[in-house]
């Protein structure tokens, strides 16, 4: 028997003992050299694991973390061809494997006699941000690494308008560019826009939100954004809309944003993730000091569950290494306790984690129908990042590993009046 049979042969006992046991197991998987473990559903498989060489379970579980199986994803060790998102769920046979500790020494030593890979890692690198966490200068280059890949390439698979933050559908047969203009609505309608009011945008993106509060609800939008490529587009849009003198999007870093005069309303949608928990309290004082009194901040951004003790910080994580350097998410109970301590009253919150889910399997979708043309953009390694990230978030929506909330919060105005209606029935009255 040559080495590459003996790597078969490994390879197959290793995968029975790790995913034998998974019930009517929906996929399949492909070797090197076409040899395939079938599927056990009658049906065609969900996805097929495809190992490119012989050496493909050792880098994928030797040392077995969700950054080394990001890696050996990304880098071309492994394939997953048809639902990203169902492959995901692998991760519950293997969190239940009842394995002593003999038994993973016999597989440690398996895993060890496969022959070591020689898969190239060039491409996109891990992030390495130096500076101090969450100064303003290391907020810069954690924001650029992530958003500054190119703007033709996000354009593949988002919107026409380019928002990249959760949708809100009504039905879950919504096209993309409905759910997300519909987004952009409730956020205004909960906002309660009026003509002329000062509107700013902490964190805009490539400015879909203020062209649209700008035009249909004719506020002066401001958006803030620390991605100069971002900003140069939303600009450009801007200018074709001919809002120059309502719209405006700039470089700037929220704590630097001044004071007066004071704005009407404030939003942030999508940038909550980036601010840090240590820098929470400095965020909603930011937020206090540039409302007047009476105004409104609707805050949008992805939680983790509060049931369960908090896990450290990991800065070897694959989504802080390949994704989102710094990025932190904490529990909506602590943000709003954070919010209230303040000043800011709460006044609605509204969890859309389902519609998270929607999007991000739209998005998902889109950027594998634009494989070809996203390679003229960027590489394609960073096409694998954004397609396993974004797939195994819809799987954490999904499964309720991850939320995202809408929280609306209002400053007081003299007496604590907050100027807002009885009730929420303004918010639906048009809405589809």
């Amino acid at each position: 028997m040559d080495t590459t049979d003996q790597a078969k042969e490994k390879t197959l006992a290793i995968l029975q003992e790790l995913l034998g046991g998974y019930p009517s197991r929906e996929f399949a998987v492909r070797l090197w050299d076409g040899v395939v473990w079938p599927a056990e559903a009658e049906q065609s498989p969900r996805f097929t694991l495809v190992l490119n060489h012989p050496g493909a379970l050792r880098r994928m579980f030797l040392h077995p973390s969700d950054l080394t199986l990001g890696e050996a994803y990304i880098y071309g060790d492994f394939d997953v061809e048809g639902d990203l998102i169902a492959a995901f769920r692998l991760a519950d046979p293997l969190r239940r494997l009842k394995l002593g500790t003999a038994d993973w020494l016999r597989l440690g030593r398996r895993l060890l006699s496969l022959p070591r890979a020689s898969v190239s890692r060039e491409g996109r690198q891990a992030a390495h941000i130096s500076g101090g966490v969450h100064s303003r200068a290391r907020d810069r280059r954690a924001i650029s690494y992530h958003y500054d890949v190119s703007n033709g390439f996000y354009a593949l698979w988002l919107d026409r308008r380019m928002v990249y933050s959760c949708a809100y559908f009504a039905h879950t047969d919504d096209d993309l560019d409905t759910a997300q203009e519909r987004k952009l609505d409730h956020i205004c309608r909960k906002l309660r826009l009026q003509p002329g009011e000062r509107l700013l945008d902490i964190g805009c993106g490539w400015g879909g939100l203020v062209i649209y509060a700008a035009q249909k609800y004719g506020v002066e939008a401001a958006g803030i954004t620390l991605s100069q490529p971002q900003v140069d587009l939303a600009q450009a849009r801007i200018r074709e809309a001919g809002l120059e003198d309502r719209c405006r999007v700039e470089l700037v870093d929220y704590r630097e944003v001044p004071p007066q005069p004071p704005f009407d309303k404030l939003v942030s949608v999508g940038m909550f993730e980036h601010v840090g928990e240590a820098k929470l309290p400095v965020y909603f004082e930011r937020a206090w000091r540039l409302l007047r009194p009476g105004g409104l901040f609707l805050n949008h951004g992805i939680a983790c569950p509060g049931t369960e003790p908090r896990p450290k910080k990991r800065r070897n994580s694959f989504s802080n290494r390949y994704v989102f350097p710094d990025g932190e998410l904490t529990p909506i109970s602590y943000s709003l306790r954070v919010a209230e301590a303040v000043g800011f009253e709460v006044r609605d919150v509204e969890s859309l984690r389902e519609h998270y889910a929607l999007t991000l399997r739209h998005w998902v979708r889109r950027l594998e129908a634009h494989h070809d043309d996203a390679l003229r953009y960027v590489d394609e390694v960073t096409y694998r990042v954004w397609r396993l990230f974004m797939s195994g978030s819809a799987d954490g929506f999904e499964t309720d590993q991850h939320n995202v909330y809408q929280s609306l919060l209002v400053k007081p105005g003299p007496g604590g009046r907050s100027g807002l209606p009885l009730t929420r029935a303004d918010l639906y009255r048009t809405n589809a």
